[in-house]
Formats: C-alpha cells, structure tokens, sequence
C-alpha cells in the first residue's frame, strides 16, 4: 500500500513537471505559407521608333530605326513592329514626314518602294532616275543600300593598234555624289533582310540630272562601270574645284611604266634604204 501511494506520488510530479516545462518552452512557429505566385508582367510589344531626327523624304536605313518596347494599347495599329517583315520592307523606304527622335514609325509616315509611284516620289524636282548594271565587285559587295551617295566610275580598254601599252587601259570618274534611290527590284519589293542570303545586288538606281543621265547612258556603252560609297560626312565641295584626272595603265602599274618610258627613249632612223635603230639613255 505504502509502495502504490509511492508511485503515484511520482507520477503526479513528473505530470506536474511536465506541464511546467510545457508552459516555460516558447511556442513552436507557426507553418509559413506558400508565397503567393508574382503577378506576371505587363504584356508589352516591340515597335520600331526613330533613332534619330529624320527629316522628310529621307530614305531609310537600318541605323535610322531603334526598338522600344510599350504596352499594346497605347500605340496605334498602323505602327509598325520589330519584325524581320517590317524591317525587311522599312529599308529602302521613303520617309514622308519629319519624326523627331523616339517617335514611333507607322505605315502613314512611309512609301515603300514596293508601293506605286514611290519613284516618281522619291526623285527631287528637275531629277531623273537611270539605272547601271553591277556585280559582286562593282556593286561594292552588295554593300550599297538606297540612300547611300557614291561615285560613278568608268573603266574602258582603248585600242591597242593605236595606243602604248602603258595608256591601254583607263579608268575615270564619270559622276560624283550621286543619291542611291534603289537597289534592284527584288530587295526594294522587300525581300529577306538577312546579307547572307540575299542575292548579290544586279542593278543600282541613281538620281541624276537628264544631263548627267546621258553620261551614263554612253559610259555605259564605252566600258565597265563601277560604283563607289562615299563617307556619310564627306560633301562634293573638294570635288567641284578640279576635274577628275584619268588613271593610265602605266598610272598603276610601275612595270607598264618603266616600259613606256623605254619605248619613248628608241628612234628609227631611215635614210634612203638604210633603217638604223637608235637607243637614248
């Protein structure tokens, strides 16, 4: 009897215990909740902006445009987007408007060269276009994009029967600081604007006066005819001031010049049946 009291004796304080370790030991934390999911972001679209002020009638290029991205209602559906479609037709296109920086581009603002009478439009008053034929190596690679100002040179071969070797062979600057206003039809009407794949350039189109439309019609008949890209900054002022001098054979290469200068120091002699030969050094 004495035991059993003994023993429930010692539960009841171990139970007491218990229940005061409980109350002293700080309450457990609480589960945290699983965060909530972020709120996805504003849906946006990409345009194609003014990358700097274009005055109008300019004809665009790919550093004319830069791409910023708005919300899709706040522009209106005629701007254009950053597509390789849009682009493809932006290049080559003629500015109708002035758009200060960051403005953005809309199909109002631009005649593509696909769209008719976009070269009538194009053509500054009193101007003409005519067309050139060019290669891989003429065309500049098929670097030159509508826009672009460059010279026009000549390369013909004279007569060899009438002319030294060294003087054979001539080229000139037919025109200089002439406006590209387009490169062949298949890119104007806009095809892909990847380089790589884009076929190699087979006509350029420039803006000429009717006089100057002449000079290329018969440079066109008399030899080749190479285009040159001038520097943006570069302006036809120090060209206007001197003629442009024709480069010789003998101009390039120092051989056809040694050469010639031999053949200038023979003389033939002829005295009645007699020809002598005679050397100056």
């Amino acid at each position: 009897m004495r035991l059993l009291l003994v023993l429930v004796l010692l539960l009841t304080a171990g139970g007491l215990g218990l229940i005061a370790w409980q109350a002293v030991q700080p309450p457990a934390p609480r589960p945290i909740a699983a965060a909530e999911a972020a709120p996805p972001p504003p849906a946006t679209i990409r345009v194609l902006t003014a990358a700097r002020p274009l005055p109008a009638s300019s004809l665009l290029k790919e550093e004319d445009w830069a791409v910023r991205e708005v919300p899709p209602d706040s522009i209106a559906a005629a701007v254009l987007r950053d597509t390789p479609e849009e682009r493809a037709e932006l290049r080559g296109a003629m500015l109708r408007t002035y758009l200060d920086v960051g403005a953005p581009l809309s199909r109002d603002d631009v005649l593509r060269p696909r769209d008719r009478g976009f070269l009538a439009a194009v053509l500054r008053p009193g101007l003409r276009a005519i067309s050139v034929g060019v290669d891989a190596v003429t065309g500049a690679a098929g670097l030159i994009w509508p826009g672009d100002q460059v010279d026009l040179i000549l390369t013909q071969e004279l007569d060899p029967a009438q002319t030294p070797l060294g003087r054979r062979v001539v080229a000139e600057t037919v025109l200089t600081d002439i406006r590209v206003i387009a490169v062949d039809q298949k890119l104007t009407q806009g095809a892909s604007g990847d380089t790589a794949a884009r076929d190699v350039a087979r006509t350029v189109t420039l803006e000429v006066s009717a006089r100057q439309a002449e000079r290329v019609a018969v440079a066109g008949r008399l030899g080749r005819l190479s285009v040159t890209v001038r520097a943006m900054e570069e302006t036809a002022a120090a060209d206007s001031t001197a003629r442009p001098v024709a480069v010789f054979s003998a101009d390039v290469s120092s051989a056809l010049s040694r050469s010639e200068a031999a053949a200038a120091t023979r003389m033939r002699v002829i005295q009645g049946g007699e020809t002598q030969d005679l050397t100056f050094r």
